[in-house]
């Protein structure tokens, strides 16, 4: 199932629980509340992840059986995150080509300051050869993000003050489903509930100005709107991680694509380190790190203000939004 949190145009504030279908939405939340059970596990996406294969089942039975009154055209609603706020959020660097591209900008960079930028960057590249660090295929290594900056779909996002050089980043996100703990990779496909779009954006000049202490990110990545997710949450029995492209459009044009196939580290890795004597929760989630070829740092080129950004992961959908 293609799972949604939406309000109607007419009611914006009120957050609902839909079901993409190929008529429209379907309305989970009012179609329970309707059929007057008890049951409110369609009351936002937390609870319906949270009530766990007992609550899908019922959510797969009402959209088996829709009510035509609980269908809603899709112009007469608003998308928001599927996960408006996530539990926790997680982010991985797995990778390669995007940590082998980020570090050869970096060296151009250092070398572009100097008198002969080419001999300099021919030095350098003899004292840092570029390589991926041996840590890196050894642990799943993630920071924490900033789940009170999660916007979803067609949301406008602020430029941050402080910044001149905003960055896009396309990742594959994992919807933890199950609470747990101390969990092997090889047991850890049930505890994902599904997969969705995340943009992590970046203020990349105040980001290279924090990453030179051995800590960070913290405002290179900490801004209002910097996670956009969406535009839906895809049940695992419906997405196939090995036919996943990932391509990243700016103002309609094709920029690069990628494909969550290169993931050097899986979502069943990343959940096992994690779980190693900490619980994880449904609701938390984990974003895979940016695909390679997927931010404009590799790219060496930036989006500007005013420009639409839109990411597309093939079984997922579009996220699109625009940077002012």
């Amino acid at each position: 199932m293609r799972l949604v949190t939406f309000s109607r145009r007419d009611t914006p504030s009120a957050m609902r629980v839909g079901v993409m279908l190929a008529e429209g939405i379907l309305d989970a939340t009012g179609a329970q509340e309707r059929r007057g059970t008890q049951s409110r596990t369609c009351a936002s996406m937390l609870s319906l992840i949270r009530g766990g294969s007992t609550a899908l089942a019922e959510l797969e039975d009402l959209a088996r059986n829709p009510n035509p009154a609980d269908i809603l055209p899709v112009e007469q609603s608003i998308l928001a995150s599927p996960l408006p706020r996530p539990e926790q959020i997680r982010c991985f660097s797995t990778f390669e080509e995007h940590v082998i591209r980020s570090s050869e900008v970096m060296l151009r960079k250092i070398a572009e300051g100097s008198a002969d930028p080419v001999q300099a960057l021919a030095d350098l590249a003899k004292k840092l050869p570029v390589k991926v660090p041996k840590i890196f295929y050894e642990r799943p290594l993630y920071y924490k993000g900033n789940r009170f900056s999660v916007v979803g779909p067609d949301v406008e996002v602020k430029w941050p003050e402080y910044s001149r050089t905003v960055d896009f980043e396309l990742e594959l996100a994992c919807v933890i489903g199950r609470q747990g703990k101390d969990i092997s990779a090889q047991n850890a496909g049930p505890y994902i509930f599904g997969y969705t779009i995340c943009n992590d954006l970046s203020a990349r000049d105040e980001q290279a100005i924090e990453m030179q202490a051995p800590l960070g990110p913290a405002k290179g990545k900490d801004f209002d709107g910097g996670l956009c997710m969406g535009p839906c949450i895809v049940t695992t029995n419906e997405f196939r991680r090995e036919d996943a492209q990932m391509i990243v459009r700016v103002n309609g044009q094709e920029w690069s694509r990628g494909h969550a196939r290169n993931m050097y580290h899986s979502f069943e890795r990343m959940i096992a380190y994690v779980s190693r004597s900490e619980t994880i929760y449904p609701g938390e989630v984990f974003l895979s790190g940016c695909v390679g070829g997927g931010s404009g740092v590799e790219l060496q080129r930036f989006p500007q203000r005013g420009d639409v950004i839109e990411f597309e992961i093939a079984g997922i959908g579009r996220l699109s939004n625009r940077i002012v």
